[in-house]
Protein backbone atom coordinates (compact mmCIF):
# COMPACT_ATOMS: atom_id res chain seq x y z
CA UNK A 1 0.00 0.00 0.00
CA UNK A 2 1.07 3.44 -1.11
CA UNK A 3 2.12 6.08 1.80
CA UNK A 4 -0.88 8.23 -0.08
CA UNK A 5 -3.30 5.64 0.61
CA UNK A 6 -2.87 5.45 4.09
CA UNK A 7 -3.27 8.87 4.48
CA UNK A 8 -6.50 8.61 2.66
CA UNK A 9 -7.52 5.73 5.26
CA UNK A 10 -6.09 8.34 8.50
CA UNK A 11 -8.60 11.06 6.83
CA UNK A 12 -11.42 8.45 6.58
CA UNK A 13 -10.87 7.41 9.92
CA UNK A 14 -11.08 11.13 10.94
CA UNK A 15 -14.49 12.01 9.86
CA UNK A 16 -15.59 8.37 11.41
CA UNK A 17 -14.43 8.35 15.15
CA UNK A 18 -18.39 8.40 17.56
CA UNK A 19 -17.62 10.47 20.70
CA UNK A 20 -18.58 7.05 22.98
CA UNK A 21 -15.43 5.06 21.35
CA UNK A 22 -13.15 4.09 24.73
CA UNK A 23 -10.52 6.40 23.84
CA UNK A 24 -12.68 8.99 23.22
CA UNK A 25 -14.69 8.29 26.73
CA UNK A 26 -10.83 7.80 28.19
CA UNK A 27 -10.08 11.41 26.60
CA UNK A 28 -13.20 13.33 27.63
CA UNK A 29 -13.17 11.79 31.31
CA UNK A 30 -10.50 13.88 33.24
CA UNK A 31 -8.48 17.73 32.78
CA UNK A 32 -5.96 17.16 30.67
CA UNK A 33 -2.46 18.40 32.26
CA UNK A 34 1.08 16.57 31.61
CA UNK A 35 0.66 15.11 34.83
CA UNK A 36 -2.77 13.55 34.67
CA UNK A 37 -1.77 12.17 31.23
CA UNK A 38 1.06 10.61 32.36
CA UNK A 39 -1.28 8.83 35.48
CA UNK A 40 -3.85 8.15 32.82
CA UNK A 41 -1.22 6.27 30.73
CA UNK A 42 0.53 4.20 33.62
CA UNK A 43 -3.29 3.13 34.72
CA UNK A 44 -4.57 2.42 31.41
CA UNK A 45 -1.79 -0.23 30.62
CA UNK A 46 -3.17 -3.92 30.11
CA UNK A 47 -7.15 -2.90 30.55
CA UNK A 48 -9.70 -1.06 28.89
CA UNK A 49 -10.01 2.48 28.44
CA UNK A 50 -13.80 2.83 29.92
CA UNK A 51 -12.36 1.04 33.05
CA UNK A 52 -9.37 3.79 32.71
CA UNK A 53 -12.02 6.39 32.55
CA UNK A 54 -14.24 5.22 35.59
CA UNK A 55 -11.16 5.36 37.93
CA UNK A 56 -9.57 8.73 36.51
CA UNK A 57 -12.62 10.55 37.12
CA UNK A 58 -12.52 9.78 40.63
CA UNK A 59 -9.00 9.98 40.88
CA UNK A 60 -8.55 13.22 39.92
CA UNK A 61 -10.97 15.14 42.03
CA UNK A 62 -8.72 14.14 44.72
CA UNK A 63 -5.27 13.66 43.30
CA UNK A 64 -3.97 15.91 40.25
CA UNK A 65 -0.76 16.64 41.29
CA UNK A 66 2.05 14.40 42.72
CA UNK A 67 1.86 15.77 46.22
CA UNK A 68 -1.92 14.87 46.66
CA UNK A 69 -1.31 11.70 45.10
CA UNK A 70 1.34 10.82 47.53
CA UNK A 71 -1.25 11.95 50.56
CA UNK A 72 -3.29 9.22 49.57
CA UNK A 73 -2.98 6.21 52.15
CA UNK A 74 -1.46 3.12 49.94
CA UNK A 75 -4.78 0.94 51.33
CA UNK A 76 -6.93 3.83 49.97
CA UNK A 77 -5.71 3.97 46.29
CA UNK A 78 -5.40 0.27 45.52
CA UNK A 79 -9.07 0.39 46.14
CA UNK A 80 -9.19 3.08 44.24
CA UNK A 81 -7.42 1.94 41.16
CA UNK A 82 -9.21 -1.45 41.46
CA UNK A 83 -10.91 -1.43 38.58
CA UNK A 84 -8.13 -1.07 36.30
CA UNK A 85 -6.81 -4.66 37.47
CA UNK A 86 -3.15 -4.95 38.74
CA UNK A 87 -3.87 -2.14 41.37
CA UNK A 88 -1.77 -3.22 44.05
CA UNK A 89 1.41 -2.84 41.58
CA UNK A 90 0.04 0.45 39.49
CA UNK A 91 -1.19 2.29 42.94
CA UNK A 92 2.80 1.78 44.06
CA UNK A 93 3.75 2.99 40.09
CA UNK A 94 1.64 6.03 40.21
CA UNK A 95 3.50 7.16 44.11
CA UNK A 96 6.55 5.68 42.93
CA UNK A 97 6.90 8.06 39.90
CA UNK A 98 5.25 11.15 41.82
CA UNK A 99 7.62 11.03 44.35
CA UNK A 100 10.57 11.02 41.11
CA UNK A 101 8.72 13.88 39.60
CA UNK A 102 9.12 15.65 42.80
CA UNK A 103 12.37 14.47 43.74
CA UNK A 104 14.14 14.98 40.14
CA UNK A 105 12.07 17.08 37.91
CA UNK A 106 10.67 19.99 40.35
CA UNK A 107 6.84 18.16 40.24
CA UNK A 108 7.03 18.47 36.44
CA UNK A 109 6.37 15.86 34.27
CA UNK A 110 9.95 16.52 31.74
CA UNK A 111 8.64 16.79 28.21
CA UNK A 112 11.19 14.55 26.93
CA UNK A 113 11.79 10.98 26.02
CA UNK A 114 15.20 10.79 27.77
CA UNK A 115 14.12 11.88 31.22
CA UNK A 116 10.62 10.34 31.23
CA UNK A 117 12.55 6.87 30.21
CA UNK A 118 14.94 7.23 33.21
CA UNK A 119 11.71 7.25 35.24
CA UNK A 120 11.53 3.68 36.52
CA UNK A 121 8.19 2.00 35.57
CA UNK A 122 7.75 4.24 32.22
CA UNK A 123 8.37 2.90 29.02
CA UNK A 124 8.60 3.70 25.40
CA UNK A 125 4.72 3.67 24.61
CA UNK A 126 3.96 5.25 27.72
CA UNK A 127 6.51 8.26 27.17
CA UNK A 128 5.49 8.62 23.60
CA UNK A 129 1.82 9.06 24.55
CA UNK A 130 3.03 11.63 26.94
CA UNK A 131 5.08 13.43 24.63
CA UNK A 132 2.47 13.34 21.89
CA UNK A 133 -0.39 14.29 23.85
CA UNK A 134 0.66 16.18 26.99
CA UNK A 135 3.05 18.31 25.30
CA UNK A 136 2.09 18.04 21.35
CA UNK A 137 5.25 16.57 19.91
CA UNK A 138 4.69 14.84 16.91
CA UNK A 139 4.81 11.32 17.73
CA UNK A 140 3.80 8.29 16.77
CA UNK A 141 2.72 6.16 19.78
CA UNK A 142 2.07 2.03 19.32
CA UNK A 143 0.07 -0.55 20.79
CA UNK A 144 -1.74 -3.59 19.30
CA UNK A 145 -3.74 -1.85 17.22
CA UNK A 146 -1.51 0.62 15.38
CA UNK A 147 0.74 -2.54 15.41
CA UNK A 148 -1.88 -5.08 13.81
CA UNK A 149 -3.98 -2.45 11.99
CA UNK A 150 -1.52 -1.19 9.29
CA UNK A 151 -0.12 -4.40 9.05
CA UNK A 152 -3.48 -5.88 8.46
CA UNK A 153 -3.60 -3.29 5.48
CA UNK A 154 -0.20 -4.06 3.52
CA UNK A 155 1.18 -0.57 4.51
CA UNK A 156 4.15 -2.52 6.47
CA UNK A 157 5.27 -5.79 7.53
CA UNK A 158 6.51 -5.89 10.96
CA UNK A 159 7.10 -8.16 13.41
CA UNK A 160 7.17 -6.37 16.65
CA UNK A 161 5.67 -2.61 17.93
CA UNK A 162 9.25 -1.02 18.15
CA UNK A 163 9.66 -2.01 14.23
CA UNK A 164 6.44 -0.67 13.44
CA UNK A 165 7.08 2.56 15.30
CA UNK A 166 10.26 2.92 13.11
CA UNK A 167 8.45 1.95 9.63
CA UNK A 168 5.22 3.91 10.34
CA UNK A 169 7.63 7.28 11.29
CA UNK A 170 9.29 6.66 8.04
CA UNK A 171 6.66 6.37 5.34
CA UNK A 172 4.05 9.12 7.11
CA UNK A 173 4.71 12.53 6.80
CA UNK A 174 5.49 13.94 10.35
CA UNK A 175 2.05 16.16 9.84
CA UNK A 176 0.05 13.01 10.68
CA UNK A 177 1.78 11.49 13.26
CA UNK A 178 0.29 13.08 16.12
CA UNK A 179 -3.43 11.60 14.99
CA UNK A 180 -1.82 8.08 13.98
CA UNK A 181 -3.06 6.55 17.43
CA UNK A 182 -5.80 8.25 18.26
CA UNK A 183 -7.65 7.22 14.51
CA UNK A 184 -6.35 3.75 14.61
CA UNK A 185 -6.87 3.09 18.10
CA UNK A 186 -10.30 4.05 18.06
CA UNK A 187 -10.71 2.22 14.82
CA UNK A 188 -9.57 -1.01 16.47
CA UNK A 189 -11.99 -0.81 19.46
CA UNK A 190 -15.26 0.21 18.12
CA UNK A 191 -15.07 -1.85 14.36
CA UNK A 192 -11.57 -3.61 13.62
CA UNK A 193 -11.41 -5.86 16.58
CA UNK A 194 -9.21 -8.73 16.68
CA UNK A 195 -11.90 -10.66 17.85
CA UNK A 196 -15.29 -10.88 15.63
CA UNK A 197 -14.64 -7.83 13.47
CA UNK A 198 -17.69 -5.54 12.03
CA UNK A 199 -16.54 -5.47 8.75
CA UNK A 200 -19.80 -5.16 7.28
CA UNK A 201 -19.81 -1.25 8.78
CA UNK A 202 -15.95 -0.59 8.14
CA UNK A 203 -15.66 2.71 6.58
CA UNK A 204 -12.37 1.60 4.90
CA UNK A 205 -13.45 -2.10 3.24
CA UNK A 206 -12.43 -1.18 0.26
CA UNK A 207 -9.16 -0.56 1.09
CA UNK A 208 -8.62 -3.79 3.58
CA UNK A 209 -6.68 -6.98 2.00
CA UNK A 210 -8.90 -9.43 4.81
CA UNK A 211 -12.76 -7.52 4.38
CA UNK A 212 -15.11 -10.56 3.07
CA UNK A 213 -17.12 -7.87 1.89
CA UNK A 214 -14.89 -6.74 -0.62
CA UNK A 215 -12.78 -9.76 -1.48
Amino acid sequence: METKKFLEILDILSQNIQDDTPSSILKNSFKRTPYTILMATLLSLRTKDENTARVVSKLFIIANTPQSMLQIPIEELQEIVKPTGMYRKKAQILQDVSQVLIDRFDSQVPSNKKDLLSIKNIGEKTANIVLNNAFNIPIIAVDTHVHRIPNLLGFIDTQNEKDTQKELSKKIPKEYWSIVNFNIVSFGQTICKTRNPLCNICPISNFCRKNPFTN
